[in-house]
């Protein structure tokens, strides 16, 4: 056999393994008021949209169009590590304010770093040069105007967000809870 005719058969198999996934964004508004910002990854849109809406619709909620609610939410770099006890935080704040810095927090052991999602590369690589080894860091949609729900109405929420984050295309889930 022809060593083309292999070669153009093993790329015809490859290609049949090869999923291709898309990467989409949901908005909705969901029971009581609760804005949610579902981020997915799915190789069938069309399964992964439906499922999103049904989970909004039987929640009381609804999808809204893409682009409605971004300005209720800041896209924040974030990375979360142990506090040591040489460790200067407002030494460390100026030394990251020229990569990006947004805000620090230091909450008991644990110091956290936010930034422009932009500045997730130039923090990072500011962290490392610290000698910093970071616990966690991603990219997070942070409320502008974080809402305050009773115990029953985040029973209802809590219900409905269970739902979405089981679903396997689903990648992270924001909400405008406080």
């Amino acid at each position: 056999m022809p060593k083309d005719n292999i070669e153009a058969a093993i790329k015809r198999a490859n290609a049949k393994d090869a999923e291709t996934f898309h990467e989409m964004n949901y908005e909705g508004k969901g029971p009581h008021g609760v804005l949610v910002f579902v981020e997915c990854a799915t190789d069938n849109p069309t399964r992964t949209v439906a499922n999103v809406k049904s989970y909004f619709n039987k929640a009381g909620g609804s999808v809204v169009a893409n682009g409605s609610l971004e300005f209720m939410f800041n896209r924040k770099s974030v990375f979360e590590f142990e506090k040591t006890e040489e460790m200067d935080i407002e030494e460390m704040e100026l030394e990251l304010i020229d990569a990006g810095l947004d805000e620090i927090e230091a909450e008991n052991e644990k110091v956290y770093v936010y930034g422009d999602y932009k500045s997730f590369g130039s923090l990072s690589e500011a962290l490392e040069k610290l000698n910093i080894d970071v616990l966690k860091s991603n990219l997070q949609r942070i409320p502008t105007s974080p809402v305050e729900f009773s115990e029953e109405q985040l029973v209802d929420i809590e219900k409905m967000l269970d739902k979405i984050e089981d679903d396997d295309d689903i990648q992270q889930v924001f909400t405008n809870i406080a």
